[in-house]
């Protein structure tokens, strides 16, 4: 006798569909980045880029691996990510204080296209704000926060 492999029905499809908490997430998550890309598009860079170079703006010099930590990215994903950045000049890569660590830091082409980019995203910003409402945009912001920090547990 086969063992047969279970084979849910619609109703629980649909029902994970409706609540599974990563496909919404995810789901969302490529609405606003759809959102934010267009409205960065005259600057030349997408919202993945833009809030990369925030992040390296704010570290001044930081480590890949710890980049990636605060950006909760996989390692491999943000050195591809940064490797593009750097391509078009806007992150220097570096070698660290040992052979494992690469320091990034952003380059004054860096700093300009975030300049550049920055009241594309304020537009952006303010419409997803403006849309949700001061309320519902803290509650959110909480929200997430709670959903990181149950993920990184």
């Amino acid at each position: 006798m086969k063992d047969h492999l279970y084979q849910p029905g619609l109703p629980q499809l649909s029902e994970i569909a409706e609540t599974c908490a990563c496909l919404n997430v995810r789901k969302a998550a490529r609405a606003i980045t759809q959102l934010y890309d267009e409205v960065l598009q005259p600057s030349g860079l997408r919202v993945t880029q833009f809030t990369l170079l925030v992040s390296i703006a704010l570290a001044g010099e930081a480590p890949v691996t710890r980049l990636a930590n605060a950006l909760v990215m996989d390692r491999t994903t943000l050195t591809r990510n940064l490797a593009l950045l750097e391509h078009h000049g806007l992150v220097a890569i570096a070698p660290g204080t040992d052979q494992r660590t690469r320091m990034v830091t952003l380059t004054n082409q860096g700093r300009e296209a975030l300049a550049k980019a920055l009241p594309l995203w304020e537009k952006a910003q303010k419409r997803v704000v403006s849309g949700l409402g001061r309320k519902q945009w803290n509650t959110l912001l909480a929200d997430l926060s709670n959903i990181v920090s149950l993920a990184c547990e």
